[in-house]
């Protein structure tokens, strides 16, 4: 049977058996983000044993489709269909695709790997001593850089408010920084996001070093820590194993429109 599941604790329960896997859905539990959620559920036996998101905190929803058993998360979407907005991003389960492409239009954005930060000792390494905590007053320079170096980043001004955004600020410019898609320190999960750093200053090590000390800082609230990084960017992958993150599962990203 495919309800709306509006129990957290339901909810997390079912999260907590792959939390890496799941790091994106735990996060969206938090206060901050969950009155931006939606969460579909396949029960049998009063059990949860499958589960779908979908976030509406951007311009555009995204919906996380992903599971360990294939079987009752293809239920789930199956039934779901017709409550799906026309269009959406979605992070998809192989097994899935199909079912989506019955109503919906997929136009890839690539396979990434779902990556998870194994070994923090090795942030330690990085140079981080140029490194500044972001705020409000930077947002003008960090949408700049965005436009400039990441125009298609999900980056979202509020996440400002957790004081989790790190920089490099040369004069008035944020020329590298490393966000988060979420940060939970109630359910101890985060997930860096929208890191880049400006063409003209690449190659210096800026990203390691704007990422070091993020995963530093969320270290002190958090236990775990995943991120998603495209599996042909392996600039981005070589600096994300140099941290000490190492690839646990793969999947594919869309742009979802009805047909």
């Amino acid at each position: 049977m495919s309800i709306i599941l509006h129990d957290k604790s339901k909810i997390e329960a079912f999260l907590q058996q792959d939390v890496y896997l799941y790091i994106y859905s735990l996060g969206d539990l938090d206060d901050f983000f969950w009155p931006y959620t939606i969460w579909y559920a396949e029960v049998e036996d009063d059990q949860v044993k499958a589960i779908v998101l979908m976030y509406t905190g951007l311009s555009i929803p995204n919906m996380i489709a992903l599971g360990i058993d294939a079987e009752p998360l293809q239920r789930l979407v199956q039934s779901i269909l017709h409550l799906l907005p026309r269009r959406f991003y979605s992070h998809l389960h192989p097994e899935v695709e199909a079912i989506i492409k019955t109503q919906y239009r997929l136009d890839s954005r690539g396979q990434l790997y779902k990556m998870a930060l194994k070994d923090p000792s090795r942030l330690a390494l990085a140079d981080t001593s140029n490194v500044v905590r972001l705020s409000r007053a930077n947002l003008p320079a960090i949408q700049h850089l965005y436009e400039v170096a990441y125009p298609d980043s999900w980056f979202d001004p509020r996440m400002l408010e957790t004081e989790q955004i790190f920089g490099v600020i040369d004069g008035a410019e944020v020329v590298s920084i490393a966000g988060i898609h979420v940060y939970s320190p109630a359910y101890r999960v985060a997930a860096p996001g929208n890191i880049t750093t400006h063409p003209d200053y690449r190659g210096r090590g800026l990203a390691t070093a704007v990422t070091a000390r993020l995963c530093q800082s969320l270290l002190e609230t958090v236990d775990h820590i995943g991120l998603n990084v495209r599996i042909d960017n392996p600039s981005a992958v070589a600096v994300y194993k140099k941290l000490g993150f190492e690839p646990i599962g793969t999947y594919g990203e869309y742009m979802i429109e009805a047909r």
